[in-house]
């Protein structure tokens, strides 16, 4: 059992329109009998100390109702770094004692138990800004670990200088990708399709 990091925060991202699935709130589908947001909501949870939603949907909000909840500080879903900045802003008014967060993306929750350990010990022994996962050859952007001391430079991209893409921003500092394997199947597997949700439903069976 990997040991749970305290003193890193973590955040759930559920603010995405969910085009290719017909739209609607993704977070809730069902797979396996829970939702999309409790199967990660469950799995994140056992790795990090403080954990917060990022979303806009009152529905999805009423359903981790145990969970603090942040907005995007843009309107019409800005993408993954504006509830990053979001959460990161929440870090440092409520829990700045962490100096780490970890951000996952609410449509993959096949992400391994050592998602936090492993990125947190790659960025501290290397001495590196920034850490994602990576699994067969690709990176996983959204699934990363972002520094508190970063926050004001994150929210001068996203607000002022219009950045919307996470891997242009991240671009700019020390970033070292950590690699998992795709074998037997990949676990940053994640849903946009009712087909990708049915795949989902059907490694959970097994």
């Amino acid at each position: 059992m990997t040991a749970r990091r305290t003193d890193i925060a973590g955040v759930v991202l559920a603010g995405g329109r969910s085009r290719r699935m017909g739209g609607g709130d993704k977070a809730l589908l069902q797979a396996g009998g829970q939702t999309l947001l409790a199967r990660t909501i469950a799995a994140l949870r056992p790795q990090v100390g403080p954990l917060v939603l990022s979303s806009g949907s009152e529905a999805i909000r009423r359903a981790a109702a145990a969970l603090p909840a942040v907005a995007d500080p843009l309107p019409d879903c800005a993408g993954p770094l504006a509830g990053i900045l979001a959460a990161l802003e929440w870090l440092r008014e409520s829990a700045p004692a962490c100096r780490w967060l970890v951000s996952v993306p609410v449509d993959a929750p096949l992400f391994p138990g050592d998602l936090v350990t492993r990125l947190t010990a790659a960025a501290e022994e290397g001495g590196y800004d920034l850490a994602c996962a990576r699994s067969g050859g690709r990176h996983h952007p959204v699934f990363a670990l972002w520094p508190l001391s970063l926050t004001d430079a994150l929210r001068r991209a996203v607000l002022e200088d219009g950045v919307r893409r996470v891997d242009r921003w991240t671009a700019g500092y020390r970033l070292v990708a950590v690699e998992w394997s795709a074998h037997p199947q990949d676990p940053f597997h994640n849903v946009n399709t009712p087909e990708e949700l049915a795949h989902l439903t059907a490694i959970l069976a097994d």
